[in-house]
């Protein structure tokens, strides 16, 4: 890290409040979330970061995201409400459109986009994941969990 990089980062805890919401503006070009003042350091502090070296790859972000998802699942399947797929719902619901889902499958890479409808495969439109899955696998999966979004524990499928 550079010197100014660092001396930036190492000054936002001691910056006041009015300072780092300022900052946030500077930075995000948005007024900064009513949230805490250490999530707005750490979250400064990655910004400043990101903006010198670059961010994640497109392939780390989504890994961090089904690996959080399926630590959600696996904490709260034993406090979510009773009912059909509650947790399971919200992660696909929580998928942005362009999102690109990738799994590798008998040493086959297959990459699966999201739509606002639905899912785009192979040059093809689908309604669902699952669907997607039993095309690449000849049998029946549960599509969510093929590509990762939902845990074993929370209800995986075949």
């Amino acid at each position: 890290m550079t010197n100014q990089i660092l001396a930036q980062v190492a000054a936002l805890p001691k910056t006041s409040t009015a300072d780092l919401k300022r900052l946030w503006r500077e930075l995000f070009g948005k007024d900064a979330p009513p949230y805490n003042r250490p999530y707005l350091v750490k979250r400064l502090a990655y910004r400043l970061q990101e903006l010198r070296y670059g961010g994640l790859p497109d392939s780390a972000r989504f890994t961090m995201r089904v690996v959080l998802q399926n630590i959600g699942a696996d904490e709260l399947a034993s406090t979510r409400p009773k009912g059909r797929n509650t947790l399971h719902r919200r992660n696909i619901d929580s998928l942005v459109a362009g999102t690109r889902l990738i799994r590798d499958w008998q040493g086959t890479r297959h990459e699966v986009t999201v739509l606002t409808d639905g899912y785009e495969y192979a040059g093809r439109r689908y309604r669902s994941l699952s669907a997607i899955a039993r095309a690449i696998t000849g049998t029946q999966w549960n599509g969510p969990a093929f590509f990762g979004l939902r845990s074993k524990r929370a209800g995986g499928g075949s």
